[in-house]
């Protein structure tokens, strides 16, 4: 995948803070649930240092958007209302979560069915 440099043109919060709105101007608007980027974030509590460290989140579909920051000109930091703001959420990091949003979200509840664990 190509990288993306330049930030979405729209960041747009949901007013229950449950949702975000992003837009490019070469593709139409994605919208992505705070559970969403809360489980897929890029932190290392998530992700861990290698793929074996990796953690599935479960228990967050009621997580939603505390606040956003911007960090330098490539990047926002999404705090959650379970207190999670370790995430560094990329330009590019958005874009391709806007992209393979259907598929990375079957993988996730595929995870958590193989796993015994709830959204809940």
């Amino acid at each position: 995948m190509q990288a993306v440099s330049t930030p979405p043109n729209e960041i747009r919060v949901a007013s229950d803070r449950a949702t975000i709105t992003l837009g490019w101007p070469d593709r139409e608007p994605a919208t992505l649930s705070a559970e969403f980027l809360r489980v897929l974030s890029p932190s290392a509590e998530v992700r861990g240092h290698s793929p074996a460290d990796r953690k599935t989140m479960f228990g967050k579909r009621s997580v939603t958007i505390a606040n956003i920051t911007p960090v330098g000109n490539y990047a926002v930091r999404i705090l959650f209302s379970d207190g999670h703001d370790t995430g560094i959420y990329t330009w590019t990091y958005l874009r391709e979560l806007a992209d393979e949003r259907e598929a990375r979200w079957e993988t996730y509840l595929g995870e958590l069915e193989e796993k015994g664990l709830s959204r809940d």
